[in-house]
């Protein structure tokens, strides 16, 4: 079941790399914290890496004027992540998340299977707010778009 607006961010561990991988428990992440995750079907693909994960880091002053944190997911590994983030010019106010097996993103509900293209299990390319670790917005894509999920899009819906 997909998550919704009112439920509880699940409990998982992701990764990211930071002297070495480093295990990111969600519910540290978004305790007590306002935070804007949003996903991508995976690093280094074209609208991933030419106006998703850019928009975020062109607009992570405003967030952070906000008192929001960002946070990037993507079924890829830790050392994939921060090749994408270097590569990208990404500061380093954004957390780059690895979901390695997809596990935090099957309990979320926003799994996308891609096996037909080679690339296996997958995240909808996706944006929630949370505060306290409880969803208030959810913009998930349909497929093939590029809208709800843009950073711009989801600064424009905050209250």
């Amino acid at each position: 079941m997909t998550i919704q607006i009112g439920d509880k961010i699940p409990h998982a561990t992701l990764n990211t790399l930071k002297d070495g991988v480093q295990a990111v428990d969600t519910d540290e992440l978004f305790a007590g914290k306002k935070v804007v995750l949003f996903a991508v079907p995976g690093a280094f693909t074209p609208t991933c890496s030419a106006k998703h994960l850019p928009g975020y880091a062109d607009k992570l002053g405003e967030f952070e004027k906000r008192g929001i944190e960002v946070a990037c997911l993507s079924v890829n590994d830790a050392f994939v992540m921060d090749a994408w983030a270097k590569s990208q010019g990404v500061p380093e106010g954004v957390h780059m998340l690895a979901d390695g097996n997809g596990a935090f993103t099957q309990a979320l509900g926003l799994e996308l299977d891609a096996t037909a293209f080679g690339m296996g299990l997958r995240a909808k390319r996706f944006a929630l707010y949370a505060e306290d670790g409880v969803v208030k917005q959810l913009h998930v894509e349909a497929p093939g778009e590029f809208k709800v999920s843009a950073a711009e899009y989801v600064l424009e819906h905050l209250a």
